[in-house]
C-alpha cells in the first residue's frame, strides 16, 4: 500500500547549501527564515490560534537527500561518521521515506506566512505539516539517548578584522543577526567528524546572499577569513 502527500508550503531560510546547517534544530538561535504556506492554507484560516504558541513541530522532506533504495543504516556525525548504526536510532537525512521534523521557535504569525527561528532547514525544504509544541506532553524529563547525550561541544570561532566589518555591514542591509549567525554554526563545526584538514584548507559556505570562508589554523578553533555578497 502506497501514499501521497503534497507540501502545504515551501521554507525561505538562511541555509542557501546543506553544508554548515545545524544538525538539530535550536543550535543556532540565530538562524531564521519564513514558512510560506500555499492555498489553501494561506489565508489565515488554517492558522488561526498560533499566535498563543511559542513554538512548532515542522514535518518535511529532506528534498536534496531523497533515494530510491531505503537504507537500514548509517553513520552518524556523533559517531565521528565511521561507525554504522540502524537507521532508526538516528536523525540522518537519509530516511525511508525522507521525512524530518524539527521544533522551531515561532516569532510570528502572519495571514499565508509563519516567521521562524532556531531552523536547521535548507532553503526551499517542502513542509508536510505543522503541530504546536505541547510542552506538558513534548518534553519528557526522564528520557534518554546514549548516542546523543548532550549538545556537541563547541570550537572557538575567531575573526579577521576586515571578515567582521564585512559581516556587520551584511547584516545591517540584511536585517538580520549574520554575526550570531555565523559564529553559531561555525562553532559546531560542520566538518565531516572524520576529517582533519590542513591550516591552509580554506571552506566555505553561503548564508543568506553572502558567502562565508574560514579555515582551521589549530585544532579546535576556526578563524573566519572573508564574508562576501555571493558572486
Amino acid at each position: 500500500m502506497s501514499y501521497s502527500v503534497s507540501p502545504i508550503g515551501f521554507v525561505r531560510s538562511c541555509f542557501k547549501e546543506k553544508f554548515a546547517i545545524p544538525r538539530q534544530p535550536q543550535l543556532a538561535p540565530a538562524a531564521r527564515g519564513v514558512l510560506e504556506l500555499l492555498a489553501p492554507f494561506d489565508n489565515g484560516d488554517a492558522i488561526q490560534g498560533l499566535e498563543q504558541v511559542s513554538h512548532v513541530w515542522l514535518l518535511f522532506l529532506f528534498h536534496q537527500a531523497l533515494e530510491d533504495k531505503p537504507r537500514l543504516k548509517v553513520r552518524p556525525p556523533r559517531l565521528g561518521g565511521n561507525q554504522s548504526v540502524g537507521v532508526f536510532s538516528t536523525r540522518a537525512t537519509h530516511r525511508p521515506n525522507g521525512i524530518g521534523q524539527s521544533v522551531v521557535k515561532l516569532d510570528k504569525v502572519e495571514p499565508g506566512k509563519l516567521w521562524l527561528s532556531g531552523i536547521d532547514l535548507l532553503d526551499g525544504t517542502p513542509v508536510l505539516d505543522i503541530k504546536p509544541y505541547v510542552p506538558y506532553a513534548d518534553s519528557v524529563m526522564e528520557a534518554y539517548n546514549r548516542i546523543a547525550d548532550s549538545a556537541p561541544a563547541l570550537i572557538g570561532v575567531t575573526w579577521q578584522d576586515e571578515a567582521l566589518l564585512q559581516a556587520h555591514s551584511h547584516a545591517q542591509r540584511l536585517a538580520e543577526p549574520l554575526v550570531a549567525l555565523i559564529e553559531q554554526c561555525l562553532a559546531q563545526d560542520p566538518r565531516p567528524a572524520y576529517q582533519q584538514p590542513s591550516p591552509e584548507r580554506r571552506y566555505g559556505v553561503r548564508f543568506w546572499d553572502v558567502d562565508v570562508h574560514w579555515h582551521y589554523p589549530q585544532p579546535g578553533c576556526i578563524r573566519v577569513l572573508d564574508v562576501l555578497l555571493a558572486g
